[in-house]
């Protein structure tokens, strides 16, 4: 097993150190930062602006979305059902068993030490706990927690916990930034701001109707060195 990275660098620096061709080796895109120690397997995609912190194992044939955290000692899986040998003793090779793989999307954050048995997907910004066992699919904006994992709430783009929306039904809210989320049928989506319908913090908006143009929400920003 080789680490593709020794030390903690970005993607780009690496990728130019190596040649032209590292990146597209390991289907890495752009803005990447992978810890010490970290393997990723040939064949693994991985999106732009993903974390992979120290030691984190990524098998192929992984895929990692935009935005993804991979928090340091996570595993994601190849196989379901594993063998060193096969029913007549003989050492298994690498074609005599089918790999399947771990999707993580968009924006997704797996917790330090967590594991993901494939083949199972972590839905868009879902939050995974440190060191809990995935063993079914987590749906977007879920919070998985324990072993196995299962869900206990909500989390927003920020993944800070959602609360309840006072005298919303099945209307959620993230207290940091104030975005809001529906659940319909146990599956949660972003609502959809029209206009002036948005957090004043959020949109700039004022109570003369001029606009003070975007606010930069800290929370989104990734943090940097630290496990989940």
């Amino acid at each position: 097993m080789r680490p593709v990275w020794r030390s903690t660098q970005s993607c780009a620096a690496s990728c130019s150190s190596r040649g032209p061709d590292s990146a597209s080796q390991f289907g890495v895109k752009a803005r990447c930062v992978v810890g010490r120690g970290a393997y990723v397997g040939t064949g693994v995609r991985i999106g732009n602006n993903v974390k992979l912190q120290n030691y984190a194992l990524v098998y192929e044939p992984a895929e990692l979305g935009d935005g993804v955290f991979v928090g340091p000692a996570v595993v994601l899986t190849n196989g379901h059902n594993p063998r060193s040998v096969d029913s007549d003793g003989r050492q298994k090779r690498g074609g005599d068993w089918e790999a399947v793989g771990v999707k993580v999307a968009e924006g997704a954050s797996l917790g330090a030490r967590s594991v993901c048995v494939a083949p199972v997907r972590a839905g868009r910004w879902a939050m995974v706990a440190a060191g809990a066992v995935v063993t079914k699919d987590v749906l977007d904006f879920a919070l998985a927690v324990g072993v196995p994992a299962r869900q206990i709430g909500w989390v927003g783009r920020s993944g800070v916990r959602l609360v309840a929306r006072e005298g919303e039904p099945d209307v959620w809210e993230c207290p940091q930034t104030g975005a809001l989320y529906e659940e319909k049928d146990g599956v949660l989506t972003e609502r959809r701001a029209g206009p002036h319908s948005c957090p004043a913090a959020l949109c700039g908006q004022t109570g003369s109707g001029r606009g003070r143009g975007p606010v930069m929400n800290r929370a989104l920003a990734p943090a940097h060195g630290r496990g989940l």
